[in-house]
């Protein structure tokens, strides 16, 4: 009675009839049924509208005439009459389609159907009912299409009415459900569903209702009886009912189980999701040489995406460059590299400092994964592993009130050697880790190890080159005849390889000083031993004597050896009683000269040919020095750059010596400060000499 309802008529009470004019039936009109009322004589007594259209006589040309002589052909006239007497006094009705004759002559199939009546005087009439056999036909395929299609489609069908009350449902939907479509009949969604989230599809549903504009594959998720363990997925679609004549008849429901393709495409969207994490830590890790910024690298690529706290630890002794395997009783000692959490504050003060070798025991986890070289999963962590993954009790606290409740740590491994572990630790996401997060996490941390352990071994050359330079470097008196001096060397950025730069203050006779600033060309442990082989040839030279310009030609001839060494050098022999420097330049950049009254300068020297390339000669250029003057001397890791050209830095550098007269450390502090960048390529040797006022 919703549907009579909706249409503005009034539902009836009890049993009571309708009392308002129902409008006429949208299949009645489909089929477009005629009525035909026969006496007992077989006279026409009462002729529909409809019958006028399908027999083609009016009502005025129809009524009191015989119905078998105008709407049965001649042929047919004594079987009709049978029929007609067979009703008339047996009372049996009969069906069936049969020929008929149109006014205008044709032909037409018909279905009839025919029955008496009695009227309250005894009266006998005959009733028929006929519509066109084509329309029928057509009418009852559809219908009987429909029905299959309903009862057979795999697709959940139901049919609401206009108070969303089921009033059928087909068995696709008694399956999907779980429940017999007799329980369905009669009761709302969330009776019949409560475990699903209905709100939306009721919400929906009464839209439909109100606008008639569909809602196409709307999602909801929940359990049904048919598998209450399970939580599933369904589109649903909801299409407005009316009939023939607009009047709002219910809801139609479709119902498709789409908890696989969703399962699929989440899995299809996490495997997505990885291969992007892998690509971008290919990007990401091992931009530098530099073993800490490539930890930090990793840790960062790990947060969020796969955890929520992430660090990443070495084995002390593989930091130190020594076998790193462990006994079933030995515990470890493990430097922390990097660590990164999100918002996870108390996580992050469980951690080991960047830089802090911590002893973790034998029984814990990453003890165990460093031991093994095999991954430690722990999908929910308790107490008792809390206990074990953390260093300490205060530790094992604070990683509790972070929420850590799921624990992950695989081996970094690299040519065959367990570098460290990579920590992993949940709090925010609410997901365990599992098998796929394992796999995850091993790829990533496969392809950090083998950067990281490229980086260890490119710092510990470093390092190692690095304390030979520093070796090789003099160390000198602050004040020697008749100079003041001050030095700094600087190496290049930590990700770069020692170079061979260096500079010396050779005491000689007669109160003289040389002065020497030199860069062999290359990098590594070779440009420092060539620098150390120079140097010491540059001293036993030095006390001899030598001009400047033979004592490059010496050297030259000491690096046209057969590991082809290229160096630059300047030379200086300054002489304070005579207040002049005699200076003779091997390819290097010239040096600059600061006098009291007038602005810096670079000297105008002879450029000369770089040490090792032999054969060329070398000239000595003397210029005079004064009281307060100073030279200042410089290797090209100071001025020079990718980014500007060399007139363009010597500008600058000229610049920041065209200033007040200030001591020289803090000279050297300005230039080193101002001119050498962090993360520069080339190192740095750097000599200032202040000639002295005479006592």
């Amino acid at each position: 009675m919703e549907a009579a309802g909706a249409t503005g008529i009034p539902a009836p009470e009890g049993d009571e009839p309708v009392r308002a004019p129902l409008p006429p039936s949208g299949l009645l009109d489909v089929l477009g049924m005629a009525s035909v009322v026969l006496d007992a004589e077989g006279r026409i007594v009462l002729w529909s509208p409809q019958a006028e259209e399908l027999f083609g006589y009016s009502a005025r040309e129809a009524l009191g005439e015989y119905a078998a002589r105008i709407m049965v052909h001649e042929h047919h006239l004594d079987l009709v009459v049978k029929l007609f007497a067979d009703v008339m006094h047996t009372g049996q009705g009969w069906a069936g389609a049969f020929p008929i004759r149109r006014k205008d002559g044709s032909a037409r199939l018909v279905e009839f159907r025919n029955m008496r009546l009695l009227d309250d005087q005894g009266d006998v009439y005959a009733l028929g009912l006929a519509a066109d056999q084509s329309t029928v036909r057509e009418l009852e395929r559809d219908v009987a299409l429909s029905t299959r299609m309903v009862a057979q489609s795999p697709i959940g069908l139901a049919v609401l009415d206009t108070g969303l009350r089921f009033v059928s449902v087909n068995p696709a939907l008694e399956r999907i459900n779980g429940v017999p479509a007799e329980k369905h009949l009669g009761r709302g969604l969330r009776e019949v569903l409560p475990q699903v989230d209905v709100d939306a599809i009721d919400s929906a549903a009464r839209q439909v209702l109100e606008s008639g504009r569909p809602v196409v594959d709307q999602r909801t998720v929940g359990r049904t009886s048919a598998d209450p363990d399970e939580e599933h997925v369904w589109t649903v679609s909801l299409y407005r009912l009316e009939d023939a004549l607009a009047n709002v008849l219910g809801v139609a429901v479709m119902v498709v189980d789409v908890t696989e393709q969703h399962r699929a495409a989440i899995e299809t969207e996490a495997a997505r999701r990885r291969l992007a994490l892998v690509a971008d830590a290919t990007a990401r890790i091992g931009t530098t040489l530099d073993l800490e910024r490539t930890a930090q690298e990793l840790a960062d690529v790990a947060v969020p995406e796969l955890a929520d706290i992430a660090a990443v630890d070495l084995l002390e002794a593989v930091v130190q460059g020594r076998p790193s395997t462990l006994g079933p009783a030995e515990p470890a000692l493990i430097r922390a590299l990097a660590v990164e959490a999100d918002g996870a504050p108390d996580a992050l003060a469980a951690a080991d400092p960047p830089g802090q070798v911590a002893r973790y025991a034998p029984d814990r986890l990453v003890t165990e994964c460093v031991r093994t070289g095999e991954p430690i999963l722990v999908p929910q962590v308790d107490a008792e592993a809390l206990s074990r993954i953390a260093r300490s009790p205060l530790a094992a606290e604070l990683l509790a009130r972070a929420g850590v409740h799921s624990y992950l740590a695989v081996p970094l491994i690299a040519r065959g050697e367990v570098l460290g572990a990579l920590d992993l630790k949940r709090t925010r996401n609410a997901l365990p880790f599992g098998e796929d997060d394992l796999v995850l996490a091993r790829e990533l941390a496969s392809r950090a190890a083998v950067q990281i352990d490229n980086a260890r071994w490119y710092q510990n050359a470093r390092n190692t080159a690095l304390t030979l330079q520093r070796s090789l470097l003099p160390s000198h008196p602050r004040v020697t005849g008749g100079l003041e001096v001050a030095s700094r060397y600087q190496p290049a950025g930590a990700t770069a390889e020692v170079g061979g730069d260096w500079f010396d203050v050779i005491p000689l006779d007669g109160g003289k000083t040389a002065l020497v600033v030199g860069d062999v060309m290359g990098s590594g442990i070779n440009a420092a031993a060539t620098m150390g082989r120079l140097r010491t040839a540059t001293n036993t030279l030095a006390s001899l004597g030598l001009d400047p310009a033979r004592l490059l030609e010496h050297l030259d001839r000491i690096t046209d050896g057969p590991d082809q060494s290229i160096a630059t050098c300047v030379y200086a022999v300054h002489d304070p009683r005579l207040r002049q420097c005699r200076i003779a330049n091997a390819g290097h950049l010239p040096p600059a000269r600061l006098r009291a009254g007038h602005p810096p300068e670079l000297l105008d020297l002879p450029t000369g040919a770089p040490l090792g390339v032999g054969g060329v000669a070398f000239s000595t250029t003397t210029i005079d020095l004064a009281p307060g003057d100073r030279l200042v001397f410089y290797t090209d890791g100071l001025v020079e750059t990718r980014q500007h050209p060399l007139d363009e830095r010597l500008d600058a550098l000229l610049a920041l010596l065209d200033g007040p007269d200030r001591p020289l450390e803090e000279v050297c502090d300005l230039l080193l400060r101002t001119l050498h960048q962090p993360d520069n390529s080339d190192d740095v040797a750097l000599l200032i000499a202040r000639v002295q006022t005479p006592e």
